[in-house]
């Protein structure tokens, strides 16, 4: 049984395991709504829209007619999708109002539960959202109490401290989950040491500031023993636990494609405390050489030359540990790791320090193609 917890600064109680979207948009659109329908009469109240496409919106809209109260939305300033409605990201205050209103419009609602400033990885990207007028701009929507709470997301430990110094928010996204939470000597293999991490999630704490978990599977990687950077696989029940297990934390958003994969995370709520402990797959830790190693967040998009950067990361490293299917998947993408422009882009934006131009060499030499 999952007890809720109770928002520090508000009276909101939130199912901690939550719900998010970065692949379900990939689903049929009644595919998704059954599945936020699902959810919601499942418990779940606590719903990320970022990093997916915007054909979830408008099928979450439906699912929460006459049941607006029982959720949670956390909305995105900076996440922006394409004409197709594929997902990239901008600091453009024009580009952002106009996809903020088309969003609202979508899920048909007039307010936002969490409304959060988008992937602050550095404190440049605080000082532009500043100077172009979106920490204003979202500071208003929450004067009108359009937006009830403010939040932000980031992966750095010590730009995350920064920013909660501001005062202006009430919880901040952060990726959490056994691996970016261990270390090999001075090797990380999330952004910080342990230790400003441990620092970060306690001044959260101290100031009242929720925080919500995004990639507690590591891209999935986790999940398997072959990808594990511990020698044993740790279950999905596991990294859940130990997401919830850390200072702060009021929900975990896992992605999920469908209503299979959300009944398999519904099994957590009533699972056995045996099948939560995560203790004795931490036990050892492998050193790997690729500690920098994308996740397929999707941070990098979008691609100056249209490459999908993590599904073709996703299937290299599928075929690399033996999955057949995966070289037939990465032959149909419209495009391949030969089409990369070497320009860059990818490599500035990426949040755990990938260097995809080297990478997209590689898989290239490895598939042929």
């Amino acid at each position: 049984m999952i007890i809720k917890r109770k928002l520090p600064h508000g009276e909101e109680l939130i199912n901690p395991l939550g719900i998010g979207t970065a692949s379900l948009y990939q689903a049929a659109e009644d595919e998704i709504k059954a599945t936020f329908d699902l959810a919601i009469e499942k418990g779940i109240n606590f719903f990320d829209l970022a990093a997916g496409g915007s054909s979830v919106f408008k099928p979450l809209g439906e699912a929460m007619k006459g049941r607006r109260e029982q959720v949670f939305l956390q909305l995105h300033l900076g996440a922006v999708y394409d004409e197709a409605g594929e997902y990239g990201w901008s600091r453009n205050l024009t580009k952002i109002k106009d996809t903020f209103a088309k969003e609202m419009a979508a899920l048909q609602t007039d307010y936002v539960d969490f409304l959060f400033l988008h992937c602050i990885d550095e404190i440049e990207d605080y000082e532009d959202l500043k100077g172009e007028g979106i920490l204003d701009f979202a500071l208003e929507l929450q004067k009108q109490g359009i937006a009830h709470h403010l939040g932000f997301s980031s992966h750095t430990p010590k730009t995350a401290e920064r920013i909660l110094q501001d005062g202006n928010f009430g919880i901040m996204m952060f990726s959490i989950n056994p691996a970016y939470d261990y270390e090999l000597g001075e090797d990380e293999y999330g952004i910080g040491t342990i230790k400003e991490r441990k620092a970060l999630f306690a001044l959260a704490e101290k100031l009242g500031v929720a925080i919500s978990v995004m990639k507690p599977f590591h891209g999935g990687k986790l999940l398997r023993s072959d990808t594990s950077p511990f020698q044993k696989e740790l279950s999905a029940y596991q990294c859940l636990a130990y997401a919830l297990d850390r200072p702060g934390v009021i929900a975990v958003v896992p992605g999920v494609r469908n209503r299979d994969d959300l009944v398999q995370l519904l099994g957590f709520i009533d699972c056995s405390e045996e099948a939560k402990d995560y203790a004795p797959a931490l036990a050892n830790i492998k050193k790997v050489a690729d500690i920098a190693s994308c996740v397929y967040c999707d941070h990098c998009l979008p691609c100056p030359a249209g490459l999908d950067i993590g599904l073709i990361n996703k299937y290299y490293d599928l075929a690399r540990i033996g999955d057949k299917l995966a070289a037939s998947h990465y032959e149909k993408l419209s495009k391949h790791a030969s089409d990369c422009l070497q320009c860059g882009h990818c490599d500035s934006r990426c949040p755990f320090k990938v260097k995809q131009t080297v990478r997209m060499k590689a898989i290239q030499g490895y598939f042929g193609k």
